[in-house]
């Protein structure tokens, strides 16, 4: 059935055509699939020319739904290459026993990543960093003979906002005695407005202060959540008044033994 009424065609112009396709370049299989940002990757992988072969050190933070990950790596022809790694798992060996996903984890796993990286090089005992947490800004200075090992900050494709836990596990290197080049503005407790920062703030993330605040509020007010949200705690014998020190027994033992690793793992680190 026609109603009687024709419309003219309009010309349009085919783009994607066979010159098109002809001269079309694909992007690296990464970028395809979404995984490596590489305009961020050259600017952190290019080494100036007047150090010859001198390797460029990343150190790399990864998140995923269990884990968090630190890794201290450096580019080759043939790819990247680890030098060291920590994860959040590990941290069960060092007496965090639970919340290996939250703030205080990213805090304490980079710290492990620290340790092992400075014990590696032999300069653990040179570079100890901080070693009382107090949430001040640390900034490791050169002492005679070899100087810190430095590596720059490879956050991906997370985005950098103030406050993330990929931050938590920088501010963990930098008190473990790594030398990267930072800001204070990413991390908790930075006034914008005012352009200062609150130590004490950025000290209770780093021992969980926050998640035992909420603890204590669920127990007054929805004990059933709070048996809920927190049963690992509850089974492991975490009660919020020993979160705090849970996590400063966790910095000591990493400290005295960052080499210690799961019997499971048989990974080099």
């Amino acid at each position: 059935f026609f109603s009687g009424v024709f419309v003219a065609m309009t010309f349009v112009k085919v783009v994607k055509n066979k010159s098109y396709f002809s001269r079309l370049q694909v992007k690296f299989r990464r970028r395809r699939e979404g995984k490596t940002n590489y305009r961020k990757r050259r600017l952190l992988v290019a080494q100036d020319k007047n150090k010859y072969n001198t390797p460029k050190h990343r150190f790399c933070v990864r998140t995923s739904n269990r884990d968090i990950i630190a890794q201290v790596i450096i580019a080759k022809i043939q790819g990247d290459v680890v030098l060291c790694a920590a994860y959040s798992h590990e941290l069960k060996v060092h007496g965090a026993v639970c919340g290996l996903h939250n703030y205080a984890a990213a805090y304490a796993t980079g710290l492990l990543c620290a340790r092992r990286m400075l014990t590696k090089l032999g300069l653990a005992e040179k570079y100890q960093g901080v070693e009382e947490v107090t949430g001040e800004d640390y900034n490791v200075e050169p002492e005679e003979g070899r100087r810190p090992f430095k590596c720059y900050m490879d956050t991906g494709l997370a985005r950098v906002t103030t406050g993330a836990r990929i931050f938590g596990v920088l501010k963990g290197a930098i008190d473990g005695g790594l030398d990267i080049p930072h800001s204070e503005k990413r991390f908790p407790g930075f006034d914008r407005d005012k352009g200062d920062m609150d130590a004490d703030t950025l000290r209770e993330r780093i021992f969980a202060g926050h998640v035992a605040d909420y603890q204590k509020m669920l127990i007054r007010e929805e004990p059933e959540k709070y048996q809920e949200v927190y049963g690992d705690y509850i089974a492991k014998g975490i009660k919020p008044g020993k979160v705090e020190e849970m996590w400063e027994e966790c910095h000591a033992s990493i400290r005295a033994n960052p080499m210690a690793k799961l019997l499971s793992e048989t990974f080099d680190v």
